[in-house]
């Protein structure tokens, strides 16, 4: 029987409790054949438990007597109304469920409020499944070969070493479902070469290498997380496990190659080149999410029309693939080792330095063929060997093909790569680049910050930097002036210093313009998306530099003509030079761009 004071079970609720204004919608599961989530919260549920206390005082104390006469009093039609439409017993309704696990700080609140409403929670079903939990893995800053590395159930578990900022750490939800191979859990590794920045060129290696655990795979759970050589892949830990086996074959062992795991997945059916369109769509956005403040240091060490040598990076990727074959991108090592042996113990506590064959096949492969990319001497045989071609005539040009091995022009325009194994390095960018050119926002914006940081070297931009560029990119008006650059300016760079570790230079770090600029779009461009919104303000700023140059460019020209319109005399007379007369900067794009934004105003 129902308490005094309450509905029957599944009568409406004669008054719907208010819903305050601008509060969000809840993320809600829609059971089988009941209501929606988005129902207001007081229909067809049974009433908050103070209400129905307070109802039980007004009718009575009992389940019996006078209180349920009142109660079943309640129950009837209002006045005025038509049975089975408003305010009658409807069916019985199943609870509302509601999943908890994205709420952050109104976690207590919507707890108490899903009791006072009776809906389910999702989460408080699954508090008692600890394998439920999701496990996090802990890299201590600055460790390397698997050193450091736990996995724990509780953040609160992280063992510190003294502060954050003197000892910080990733942390990253463990996967827990990883494709296995003979049970096993395995990653991989591959290499990419970022041959240039600007033009930005990046090479992926053909094959790579996949490293195996030591143990069967298991889900992680309280009693098996220590278990390292079960969830750790790195070769470094693995290696002092009883089980770890050293083979001289690319198909067995710890340590095999990528291509023959794609040679198996590939005898099961799987779609192996999905897989790999996968992998390069990973490496171009994390190589260009790298780019950006890349460029700022590598303009800080090689500023712009500096001569002497060039950089290039070898990049170590290491991806986990999912039982879908989805590739997951574990972390980038800057420094990747490049070891092609291995130690084996001849005898306790005696080492012996043994080839790997598995490493030796790929690690100088893509040495080798790193080399061969950026050869500096490669470019000058191209220009000879062009010349060379430039001489010969269609008609003859059969007949030097028949005897030209044994011309000695030929021996010595022939390339030294004739004896070697082709390219293991494949181009995707900017072979690909149409595809990935819409993400690079963020690197014309860097762009912008490289040039208004003035002092070579240095990698912060100070105020007077940021007031040039809101000054030449027209940006401060009536609505905006360069006293709000300045709050803007101080705001963003004292809260990007605060909460960064290297406080060596002062100034505006290249994240902190960022948000800087985004700001700025955001004000000029209101009625955009934030990604149309920035756009539009790169295009913006892009246009007024290019006119800004052009007027210096011709500035420049002027001044250079007038001084060579006097010329000293010589002994044979007196010799006037014109002035040579470049094409000016093409003014059809920016004219054209500058029409569409003539009407953003702030």
């Amino acid at each position: 029987m129902e308490p005094a004071g309450a509905p029957p079970p599944g009568c409406a609720p004669a008054r719907e409790a208010e819903e305050p204004p601008g509060s969000p919608a809840l993320p809600a599961e829609e059971p089988q054949g009941g209501q929606s989530a988005g129902a207001p919260p007081g229909e067809g549920a049974p009433p908050p438990p103070a209400a129905a206390e307070r109802e039980r005082d007004h009718h009575g104390a009992g389940p019996q007597g006078p209180s349920g006469r009142a109660a079943r009093g309640r129950g009837r039609r209002a006045p005025g109304r038509r049975g089975g439409e408003e305010g009658g017993c409807a069916a019985r309704r199943p609870r509302v469920t509601v999943d908890s696990s994205k709420a952050k700080t109104s976690l207590e609140a919507l707890k108490i409020s899903l009791r006072q409403l009776r809906w389910r929670e999702v989460r408080m079903m699954k508090d008692s499944d600890p394998s439920w939990k999701p496990t996090f893995i802990v890299k201590p800053d600055g460790g390397c070969q698997g050193d450091g590395i736990y996995l724990i159930k509780d953040p609160s578990d992280i063992r510190l070493t003294g502060s954050i900022q003197s000892r910080p750490a990733v942390v990253q939800e463990y996967i827990c479902k990883p494709l296995l191979v003979d049970k096993l859990k395995f990653d991989i590794r591959l290499y990419v070469l970022l041959k240039s920045l600007e033009p930005l060129e990046i090479y992926i290696a053909k094959d790579g290498l996949s490293r195996f655990c030591t143990e069967p795979y298991q889900e992680p759970t309280l009693k098996n997380l220590h278990q390292v050589f079960m969830h750790l892949t790195n070769y470094s830990l693995n290696i002092h496990s009883g089980n770890f086996i050293h083979s001289d074959s690319v198909n067995t062992g710890s340590k095999r190659t990528f291509s023959s795991i794609l040679c198996r997945l590939s005898s099961r059916g799987a779609d192996v080149k999905k897989l790999w369109s996968d992998i390069i769509s990973l490496v171009i956005k994390t190589i260009i999410a790298l780019t950006p403040e890349l460029k700022v240091y590598y303009q800080s060490d090689i500023p712009a029309g500096k001569p002497g040598p060039t950089c290039f990076q070898i990049l170590g990727f290491d991806i986990l693939l999912m039982k879908n074959l989805k590739p997951m991108l574990l972390e980038v090592n800057a420094n990747p080792s490049m070891r092609i042996e291995h130690e084996q113990e001849l005898s306790p506590g005696v080492f012996e330095n043994v080839p790997s064959p598995v490493d030796e096949e790929v690690k100088v492969a893509v040495i080798r063929d790193t080399l061969r990319l950026v050869d500096p001497h490669k470019k000058k045989r191209k220009d000879i060997q062009c010349q060379t071609l430039e001489h010969v005539s269609e008609a003859s040009e059969e007949l030097l093909d028949a005897g030209r091995a044994d011309r000695p022009e030929y021996e010595a325009s022939r390339s030294p790569e004739a004896g070697l194994p082709s390219l293991c390095l494949k181009q995707v960018f900017p072979k690909y680049a149409k595809q990935f050119n819409y993400l690079r926002l963020v690197d014309r914006v860097a762009a912008l910050f490289i040039r208004f940081l003035g002092v070579k070297g240095t990698t912060k931009l100070g105020p007077t930097g940021f007031r040039t560029f809101i000054r030449n990119c027209k940006l401060s008006n009536s609505n905006f002036s360069m006293a709000s650059v300045d709050i803007l300016y101080i705001d963003i760079t004292r809260r990007w210093n605060s909460t960064g570790i290297d406080h060596k230079e002062s100034g505006m770090c290249l994240q902190a313009f960022v948000e800087a600029f985004f700001c700025l779009a955001q004000k000029k461009y209101k009625s955009l998306p934030l990604h149309e919104q920035v756009a539009s303000l790169i295009d913006f700023c892009e246009y007024h530099l290019a006119a800004l140059d052009e007027k210096r460019l011709v500035c420049g020209r002027g001044i250079v003509e007038r001084r060579s319109a006097v010329v000293p005399c010589q002994a044979d007379g007196l010799h006037l030079t014109p002035a040579a007369h470049t094409p000016l900067l093409n003014r059809t794009a920016t004219a054209s761009k500058f029409a569409d934004y003539r009407n953003h105003r702030y």
